[in-house]
């Protein structure tokens, strides 16, 4: 038996407004409010709606074998809220159907792990709360923010209660370890699901350069590519960013098609089906204990920290973030925006295919205008 699991991580941050000097103690509009709107309702149209229902056909074909999983930032939540309402109506009407699960994470999508263990905690809850409120249930599964995971990472999430974690599948850490079974914490049983990291790129990231028709990678394609890379068995993580499936990539590429027919071809192959996170775990035994020394991610070639943490400026702004606790409440939700890992990623200085990618999230000119911003911003804040 041969099992996949979709993950899907659906997020928006609010961006911070080009904030100058001069604005520091004459302004408190530290948001982008015009371009947070414009991209949550623009993203709504070509990704989130058009995606769920894509996902809502294929439940309907498949007359419910099929399972999705998704991780929605209580940011993300917040936004559909205002700006695109039915957006999370869609996401609703998935939990409906019984074949979504939901997983746990932190509210801002927060570096919080690495830096304060008592932020975690408090963001974690306030993201079970908000998961709790919109779809009835609570998750058993933790994604952390941007796959971030290390041993001490898995001992916080495991003090929590949860069952398993997400991690990304990295080859120097599985050595001579397959990416397609369940590995358990050191020391814990909380499970560890790894991503199959060359198959999930194959969507992610090289759908436009597959084999079929016009340039695009074909469902007949990539399930061969599955039976190759699982010949004996267990699961395959085909874990990635939710806004692949139309805004990454175009409607008119084919992707929403795509994503609606591989989850019902793979249902429909002799000895295979896919499953939830939960599901999986209850399937398949633990393969041992699994040690990450290190902290490890899905950003970038190096799938370590350095997408937020890799120059001086980042560091800087991680260390004042963190350097102080605001003791208003009116002020500690703008405090918490600013933890976003977004802000740290597009001050990133990297070159090549990864400055490229973080080039094309940013909302600023250059790297070094996205910290003058944060850090007037920042600035203002402690300041209050």
């Amino acid at each position: 038996m041969a099992t996949v699991c979709f993950y899907f991580q659906v997020h928006q941050p609010y961006r911070i407004r080009r904030y100058s000097f001069f604005d520091r103690g004459a302004s408190t509009e530290y948001f982008n409010e015009a371009l947070n709107r414009e991209v949550m309702q623009r993203i709504a149209e070509r990704c989130y709606i058009p995606a769920n229902k894509a996902l809502m056909r294929s439940i309907e074909r498949s007359e419910g074998r099929v399972r999705f999983a998704f991780s929605i930032s209580g940011t993300a939540i917040a936004q559909m809220r205002e700006y695109a309402p039915e957006a999370l109506e869609s996401f609703r009407q998935l939990s409906r159907t019984g074949c979504v699960e939901f997983l746990a994470e932190t509210y801002h999508h927060s570096l919080a792990a690495l830096r304060s263990e008592e932020e975690f905690r408090v963001q974690v809850a306030m993201h079970h709360a908000i998961i709790r409120e919109e779809f009835g249930v609570s998750p058993k599964v933790f994604r952390n923010t941007e796959l971030l995971y290390s041993d001490h990472i898995g001992a916080l999430i495991s003090q929590l209660g949860y069952s398993a974690v997400l991690a990304e599948g990295v080859s120097s850490v599985l050595g001579w370890r397959s990416a397609h079974t369940t590995y358990n914490a050191p020391g814990s049983s909380l499970r560890i699901l790894p991503k199959s990291s060359t198959l999930s790129d194959d969507i992610a990231f090289r759908f436009r350069t597959g084999q079929g028709e016009g340039g695009t990678l074909t469902v007949n394609a990539f399930i061969e590519r599955l039976r190759v890379g699982v010949e004996d068995g267990g699961f395959v993580g085909l874990f990635m960013d939710y806004e692949t499936f139309g805004e990454h990539h175009s409607e008119s590429l084919g992707i929403m098609a795509f994503l609606e027919s591989l989850p019902c071809a793979i249902s429909a192959l002799p000895g295979w089906e896919t499953l939830s996170p939960s599901e999986i775990v209850a399937r398949y035994a633990s393969a041992g204990a699994l040690s990450y020394p290190d902290v490890t991610s899905w950003a970038d070639e190096a799938r370590d920290l350095s997408a937020w943490c890799g120059n001086s400026m980042q560091q800087s702004a991680l260390e004042k973030i963190y350097a102080f606790i605001p003791k208003s409440e009116s002020v500690r939700e703008e405090w918490r925006r600013l933890q976003a890992s977004d802000h740290f990623y597009y001050m990133s200085t990297k070159s090549g295919p990864d400055g490229d990618v973080h080039s094309y999230f940013s909302p600023f000119e250059s790297p070094y205008d996205a910290f003058i911003s944060y850090a007037n911003v920042l600035s203002d804040l402690v300041t209050r």
